[in-house]
């Protein structure tokens, strides 16, 4: 695992299960909150499979749009799904940006700097990378009190074994997920007219299997700690957040609430 980011990360269909079809959804309600304005050039650090970047280049048409990840493998899916959108995907660390100072009329970051070990590092580069003037933004999960999903799955293993109750704890002790840590990390990297708010999707699953699936894989927290159990153990896992899922109901659709906070400022 790279240093520069503790998100276990291998395929981009993976990602997409996981997380990518959320960050997709999200990118709408974060975009209106940035407020790109007419920025011309805009930087997507920590791109995924894209479609923050991609949605970038669909509200601003004429735009140059460049996007970094630390894995090859989103980079290679996000350019196969935003092939002729004119967005430039390069594999980059968010720690060590490859750009010039003071490039970009906008800095954005969705649903990344909670996995970033050093981000004072990545919001230093974030704005060095910024023109004055340029808004820099970035949003993470409400981890602990608004991801309705992902707690559905921790605080059920959780309850089944200790080992899960230790990695929950440190799932929901990120860095920036919590309320003030995005505005207190922003004015202390020197941005202005810092500003909070919390933005909220819907995440629906068509079955239990659709709710798992992501579990099954390799990609982030959550499934690098199913990886590790034993077929009894993950057996059993399995069986009772399925019960959680299903809630005394027939297997189907379910809806869950999630919340991001987002933050964006100014850089001076």
């Amino acid at each position: 695992m790279n240093p520069s980011s503790t998100f276990l990360a291998t395929d981009g269909d993976g990602y997409e299960r996981t997380m990518g079809r959320w960050s997709r959804r999200l990118a709408q309600p974060f975009l209106d909150f940035a407020d790109l304005g007419g920025a011309r050039r805009v930087l997507d650090v920590g791109c995924g499979t894209g479609h923050l970047a991609g949605a970038v280049a669909a509200r601003c048409p004429g735009a140059q749009v460049q996007a970094v990840d630390l894995s090859p493998a989103y980079v290679e899916a996000a350019r196969a799904c935003y092939a002729g959108s004119g967005v430039q995907f390069e594999v980059g660390d968010a720690c060590a940006l490859p750009h010039p100072d003071h490039s970009f009329d906008a800095v954005l970051s969705l649903l990344v700097l909670h996995f970033v070990p050093d981000t004072r590092a990545a919001l230093a580069h974030m704005g060095r990378v910024a023109r004055p003037g340029a808004v820099v933004a970035a949003a993470v999960w409400d981890a602990r009190g608004g991801f309705v999903a992902n707690r559905m799955f921790f605080d059920t293993a959780a309850a089944l074994d200790p080992k899960a109750a230790e990695r929950r704890a440190r799932n929901y002790t990120r860095p920036m997920t919590r309320p003030g840590e995005l505005v207190a990390a922003w004015r202390a990297a020197g941005f202005v007219d810092v500003e909070e708010t919390s933005l909220q999707i819907r995440m629906e699953f068509a079955t239990f299997a659709d709710y798992w699936a992501p579990y099954t894989g390799q990609e982030g927290p959550a499934a690098e700690y199913v990886g590790g159990l034993g077929a009894a153990q993950r057996a059993q896992l399995e069986a009772a957040v399925s019960a959680a899922y299903l809630d005394g109901e027939a297997d189907g659709p379910r809806s869950y609430a999630a919340l991001a906070w987002a933050v964006k400022g100014i850089a001076a």
